[in-house]
């Protein structure tokens, strides 16, 4: 769905529930109005234990529409076939005016992913001035962008995800779950 289609879908229906696949950190750094966090991996964790108690819509969000493309197959494959993506992710919604809340937390997936391959990549090529094997490590980042961007994964990303502030804390996992699958779910989490 594109961002005129969600934000009708949320004025016609306000039951609409916009699931945020993003990290904790970048859901708090921004994210849109109403919004709830349920975490890609948080997902992946849990998949064998979601079923949706409701037949609410499902807007999945992300910030380009990858990672939201990959929860609602990963939805449908548990049964909850009501879920569609934001074409565009939040850039989209952005990039349309749609209003979006802003707060402090970490960089954007993209971006950490941007720094780790520019760091290996200018690490391997500095320092095989000195120790000539290492440019190798340029062409292992270089073959990896490659294959992320040709299978439309990204190993890095999912590599990242694991760091401590890139988490979901288990003890909120439930409710987070809870806000895609519960009847009722407990009032945005985002506002």
């Amino acid at each position: 769905m594109d961002t005129p289609a969600v934000r009708e879908l949320t004025g016609t229906n306000p039951r609409t529930r916009l699931i945020d696949v993003r990290t904790p950190g970048e859901f708090t750094t921004e994210h849109i109005p109403g919004s709830h966090n349920v975490p890609l991996d948080l997902l992946r964790e849990h998949s064998s234990e979601l079923a949706a108690a409701h037949e609410d819509p499902v807007v999945l969000v992300c910030a380009s529409g990858n990672r939201a493309e990959q929860a609602r197959e990963l939805l449908e494959s548990a049964g909850l076939t009501q879920a569609r993506v934001l074409r565009g992710g939040l850039g989209g919604w952005q990039g349309h005016g749609a209003p979006v809340e802003h707060g402090s937390g970490t960089w954007s997936m993209e971006r950490q992913v941007r720094l780790v391959a520019g760091s290996l990549v200018l690490l391997g090529v500095v320092g095989s001035a000195v120790f000539r094997p290492l440019k190798w490590l340029a062409g292992f980042v270089g073959a990896g962008l490659t294959f992320a961007a040709v299978s439309n994964t990204c190993a890095m990303a999912r590599l990242l995800e694991l760091l401590p502030h890139n988490r979901t804390p288990r003890n909120e996992a439930p409710e987070l779950l809870g806000t895609l699958t519960d009847r009722h779910p407990p009032r945005s989490s985002g506002s």
